[in-house]
């Protein structure tokens, strides 16, 4: 049930802006403190490191790299976007000593000023930089067949197309970290709803299958086999690295800045044209969530702002109206749709992403299979 602000069911949670709109899982407690609060405190004791314990952690962990790297022409593997977080990665594995080679996808979004800012970034640092530029026709394809399919999270298509291919690059060069920008201080909460899982190879193929019209010749794909072969065999380790460092959203937007020439777009991941009409335009149009909620709420609970400065932030419109207009119809042509096209697709019933195929019985399998045997793989670890 999505309710509105109006309506007498409506609760916002007294600490963050989270609220029952289009987030069916949220639950409060007797103070009216929604369950995102309770598993930030449990995500930030468990992941984030600070003071001389993170320093002493990022050490040892870089130490680490840095030998099982010798020898190789990179040590590590980051995704690059020009976004703050993938930026000050970049900045933050050069100042370490590491030698990363940084991967791009260019899928036919990226904004100027994203183009501009990774330029600026791989000037500044002097890392080699691989960019995927994924098969135009074949992404768009896909992408829209993730509009008719009705599903929430579009995205899958980028992420699961960038994920592959960095794992593909691991292998290939023989590197054993992939380093990202993922972390708790600025990221923790979004609602599962809003989401859904970017390496399910299985759900995006059924959904391509019954809504798309070209095949998948060039599109990088991961399916399970290869999740369990990577990170099983390979023993391939991601890295939250920004856990282990302070890590203020304001400063360090200041610091890249100066130090990588980095310009702001304005919104979290707005460094892509469609991301930006996605996240401000078809999200709350059509699936009635806000995501500055879950990005504002997240940066109350790590103290980087207060509650009625995120109340301001949420008064702003989503969108400006002129650009708006220029980025529906940017988007509109390029997707090859007409405005009545488009309209039809936003009036269709949302559907989950569970009504389609999924790999969740495999890993399900995988998981009691490696529970089962547990104890003899000690006993046989033990006895190398």
């Amino acid at each position: 049930m999505v309710w509105d602000k109006n309506d007498i069911n409506y609760r916002q949670c007294s600490v963050t802006v989270m609220d029952n709109i289009a987030d069916p899982d949220i639950s409060f407690d007797a103070k009216g403190v929604c369950n995102y609060v309770y598993d930030y405190s449990q995500a930030a004791r468990e992941n984030v490191f600070e003071g001389e314990e993170g320093k002493s952690r990022l050490q040892t962990l870089v130490a680490k790299i840095k030998e099982d790297g010798k020898g190789k022409q990179y040590d590590c593997l980051i995704g690059l976007s020009g976004g703050v977080d993938s930026s000050y990665v970049a900045y933050l594995v050069k100042q370490l000593g590491l030698r990363p080679l940084a991967v791009h996808l260019d899928n036919g979004w990226n904004s100027e000023l994203a183009v501009k800012n990774v330029e600026n970034i791989i000037s500044r640092l002097g890392f080699d930089l691989f960019t995927l530029v994924v098969n135009w026709e074949e992404f768009k394809d896909i992408q829209l067949a993730y509009l008719k399919a009705s599903v929430v999270d579009i995205e899958v298509v980028s992420d699961h197309a960038i994920f592959a291919t960095m794992y593909k690059l691991a292998k290939e060069k023989k590197i054993g970290y992939i380093i990202s920008g993922t972390n708790v201080v600025t990221e923790q909460i979004m609602p599962p709803s809003w989401l859904y899982k970017k390496m399910d190879f299985a759900n995006l193929k059924d959904i391509h299958s019954k809504f798309g019209k070209k095949a998948l010749k060039t599109y990088p794909t991961f399916d399970f086999k290869k999740h369990v072969y990577y990170s099983a065999i390979l023993k391939l380790q991601p890295i939250s690295i920004l856990n282990y460092v302070p890590y203020n959203k304001a400063e360090i937007k200041e610091l890249i800045k100066k130090e990588l020439d980095w310009r702001d777009y304005g919104g979290k991941h707005y460094e892509s044209i469609f991301t930006k009409f996605y996240q401000a335009y078809i999200l709350p149009e059509k699936f009635h969530i806000d995501k500055r909620k879950a990005h504002l709420s997240t940066l109350i609970c790590s103290g980087q702002m207060t509650r009625d400065e995120a109340q301001s932030e949420l008064q702003k419109p989503l969108y400006d109206p002129t650009d708006l207009a220029a980025d529906k119809e940017y988007v509109l042509k390029k997707l090859g749709l007409k405005p009545d096209e488009f309209e039809a697709i936003m009036q269709l019933p949302v559907r989950r992403h569970e009504e389609f195929k999924s790999d969740s019985g495999l890993k399900s399998r995988y998981m009691d299979v490696l529970k089962k045997t547990e104890k003899i793989r000690r006993i046989i670890k033990s006895k190398r």
